[in-house]
């Protein structure tokens, strides 16, 4: 898949050192559930997004920058309910690549691979509420906010919401 600037290719075992550059920053993993401070722990990502595409229940992507084709971050579905017709959508960038728009350009692309080839009808994204920027983020792209679980997560022995934000296929622009 292709955007004006970038590329998404799909996760591979080979990337497994551009995941763990991400996926080790605390300031990236802040608001996540993973975080894998040595290479070898980050394996168990990749069996993730393994098991996503052996168990047909997601799909994700890393994205380059077509100029220099350098890894930016990764996006991607899953909890795919295919009987729902719906999906979860993630995403995360390197922090040389926040505030650089590269989330407005790739999520379309991601929107039309969900609906169209995915067939889905939903897609969900569920956002820590402390996360200001990402819910800025899902809003800018016609997300919306449909309400919070509070406390409904622990996270370093701190209770946390999340926010559920969702985009339909009925909503999305294809033009965008």
């Amino acid at each position: 898949m292709q955007t004006k600037n970038y590329i998404l290719k799909e996760i591979q075992a080979s990337d497994i050192e551009n995941i763990h550059r991400g996926l080790s920053d605390p300031e990236i993993t802040r608001f996540y559930d993973v975080h894998y401070p040595t290479l070898e722990a980050t394996k168990e990502q990749m069996e993730w997004y393994d098991s996503l595409k052996k168990n047909e229940t997601g799909i994700w992507w890393g994205v380059y920058d077509l100029e220099k084709n350098r890894f930016c971050g990764a996006g991607g579905f899953n909890s795919w309910e295919k009987q729902h017709k719906k999906a979860e959508i993630g995403f995360w960038l390197l922090k040389e690549f926040w505030g650089k728009g590269i989330m407005k350009e790739v999520m379309p692309k991601l929107f039309e691979t969900g609906f169209t080839t995915l067939g889905l009808n939903r897609i969900e994204g569920y956002v820590v509420s402390d996360n200001t920027k990402c819910k800025n983020a899902l809003e800018k792209i016609n997300f919306t906010y449909e309400g919070t679980m509070r406390e409904c997560e622990v996270k370093n022995g701190e209770n946390i919401s999340v926010d559920i934000y969702s985009i339909l296929k009925s909503e999305w622009n294809q033009n965008d």
